[in-house]
């Protein structure tokens, strides 16, 4: 597994205030035709600090863009809360306004989030617009399009999306949410559509950003390799929950979890033979009972719970909310029992 791709800044103090918490977050749907509700996000514990980087990481499915989203304000929580700079989200047109000025977007298509007919000098321009921003519009557009990479930023303004390369429409993305100076991103899948040659240079480029703008940010993805060359810290969803979590080189190197072990046994430079998990993650309207993973657990299967003496605990015990802070923490029975 390769080392990170630009030297990070100092990681922020432990003990450091978070800037973004989620607080025994619950996210409910309606279940359809009669079934029961569907338990999306069903208590988490998220805190991003400043300066700091976070990846949240799993399968499609388990949580993690309704986790975000509910991050951003788009989708208030069914319980729980979600704080920043200590202060709950108010879900008032108004206070939301403000706060998403503060928290921007980076979609995973930069093709589906720029409007074909606008030039990029009106993509950077829009927030500035919505937020009738009293300033120099065009310096500002400069300013996010150099920051981004764009340079000179003036050769960008009157090309459309039509005429740039997959990187660069990411970039112009980058530089939309970079325009309204916040001091955090979440950035969902933000190289998920870029070829190999190009993830790279957009990892870089959001390190720099850290490094030089103090810029925290939540990067969602099912990418374990991409976590490892990006966040400073992990934590790793399944069904609705952070599973494990705890800095990028621990929980990826000395992963705790089943899950976590399965989903890096997959990434190319992993040593042993990959391992291959049974069926898909349960519906989040049937959460099972005991651990939510059990059904799925090679170490169950294999009898090594059997073994340490917790297979019934796995079947039928669940597992408390992780906290959210910055120690290594997991949600397994197993592991537990080995750590006695």
């Amino acid at each position: 597994m390769t080392t990170h791709s630009t030297v990070p800044s100092a990681a922020p103090p432990a003990d450091a205030a978070p800037l973004l918490a989620a607080e025994d977050l619950h996210i409910t749907f309606p279940g359809r035709h009669g079934a029961d509700p569907a338990r999306a996000v069903d208590g988490v514990d998220l805190h991003i600090r400043p300066g700091e980087i976070v990846a949240l990481v799993g399968e499609s499915g388990c949580g993690k863009t309704t986790l975000a989203r509910s991050l951003l304000g788009l989708v208030p929580p069914t319980s729980g809360r979600v704080a920043f700079g200590g202060k709950p989200l108010g879900y008032r047109s108004r206070a939301l306004k403000a706060y998403r000025k503060r928290v921007q977007l980076v979609l995973q298509d930069p093709s589906g989030s720029l409007n074909p007919r606008h030039t990029v000098y009106d993509a950077v321009a829009e927030g500035l617009r919505i937020h009738r921003y009293a300033g120099d519009e065009r310096a500002a557009v400069a300013q996010a399009l150099s920051r981004a990479g764009l340079r000179p930023p003036e050769r960008f303004f009157l090309r459309y999306p039509h005429e740039l390369s997959g990187g660069q429409r990411q970039r112009v993305v980058i530089a939309g949410a970079l325009v309204l100076e916040p001091e955090l991103i979440v950035a969902d899948e933000p190289v998920a559509s870029l070829d190999a040659s190009v993830r790279g240079e957009i990892l870089a480029l959001l390190l720099r950003l850290r490094d030089e703008l103090g810029l925290s940010a939540l990067v969602v993805t099912h990418d374990l390799g991409l976590a490892w060359n990006i966040a400073d810290r992990v934590a790793v969803m399944y069904l609705g929950r952070i599973v494990e979590t705890g800095a990028v080189e621990e929980v990826l190197t000395a992963p705790q979890h089943p899950y976590t072990k399965a989903l890096l046994s997959v990434l190319p430079e992993a040593e042993g033979d990959p391992v291959v998990l049974t069926g898909e993650p349960p519906d989040p309207s049937r959460v099972p009972s005991g651990c939510r993973f059990h059904l799925r657990c090679q170490v169950l299967a294999g009898g090594e719970a059997e073994r340490v003496g917790v297979a019934r605990d796995c079947r039928t015990t669940d597992l408390p909310v992780l906290s959210g802070g910055g120690e290594a923490q997991v949600a397994c029975h197993w592991a537990a029992a080995r750590a006695r």
